[in-house]
């Protein structure tokens, strides 16, 4: 089954395009939790935002600054998280990699046949030809850096090449490139609604399109769905992070967790039938 496939079948059975970012910065995580389990802490958080939430989402994005950052401990227990999610779900790593042939080769390695990650973000910076070794993933999702959320994202993707703005250009070559291998999306923010229009109206029907920018960024939920999705309301990944996993900080963080995804959940659904 391709990577789309599996998309479109659980964001259909689950009834949502919610992704939830296990950004689990553990300077962030409720401090009853580090008392008891120190470092190992990130683990249980996880765990306890997948019990309660794996049934509100099509995807759940590991930042992976947020393993990496804790050195092999971090990592073990990015590992155990990816085993305790659910096999229908999607997972992404946000690591947004990307450089010449050979590293690629070795970052596509590890991201999807040594950690098992279902999609991954990458940095077209070094040009599409250097991503190629994601491209032969095809039952893997592709997601390209394109017109990211962040304020500072003009400072160089609004520069005009050939007369397009960079972040179009980067679109154009992916359609393109996703038409050979047909395992790629694209990354655009939902703080920037007219740039997410153009570029679905650019992709068309078959591209997916991962949405960050939701929630703390302000975002715009309403027209992120409009925008986002394809003419069925279909193949947009809409994701909050800090929005959902830290709505507590107490020892309901589940809970409100729960809480804040199925909100978000349903607001997503209320725009898509709007």
């Amino acid at each position: 089954m391709s990577f789309k496939e599996r998309l479109l079948e659980v964001s259909r059975r689950n009834g949502s395009l919610l992704c939830i970012g296990l950004d689990s910065d553990i300077e962030r995580l409720p401090q009853f939790l580090r008392q008891e389990l120190g470092g190992r802490a990130v683990l249980e958080f996880n765990r306890r935002i997948i019990d309660t939430t794996h049934d509100l989402v099509c995807a759940y994005k590991l930042n992976l600054a947020f393993y990496e950052q804790l050195g092999p401990p971090g990592l073990e227990m990015m590992v155990e998280t990816l085993d305790y999610i659910p096999k229908e779900l999607i997972t992404i790593a946000d690591g947004k990699r990307g450089d010449i042939g050979s590293t690629s080769r070795a970052y596509a390695q590890a991201l999807f046949e040594h950690y098992g990650f279902d999609a991954t973000t990458v940095n077209p910076y070094l040009g599409l030809e250097a991503l190629e070794p994601f491209f032969e993933y095809e039952d893997r999702g592709v997601f390209i850096l394109c017109r990211t959320s962040n304020l500072g994202a003009r400072e160089f993707q609004d520069l005009e090449c050939e007369g397009k703005p960079l972040y179009r250009q980067v679109a154009e070559a992916a359609v393109q490139a996703h038409e050979r291998s047909g395992n790629l999306g694209l990354v655009v923010g939902a703080t920037w609604p007219e740039e997410l229009r153009e570029i679905r109206e650019l992709t068309g029907e078959g591209m997916p399109l991962l949405i960050p920018g939701i929630g703390r960024q302000a975002g715009d939920l309403e027209k992120a769905v409009r925008y986002g999705t394809n003419s069925r309301g279909e193949l947009a990944i809409i994701n909050s992070s800090r929005g959902v996993i830290f709505a507590s900080e107490g020892e309901d963080f589940a809970a409100a967790a729960r809480a804040a995804a199925e909100r978000l959940r349903d607001e997503i659904e209320r725009c898509r039938r709007g």
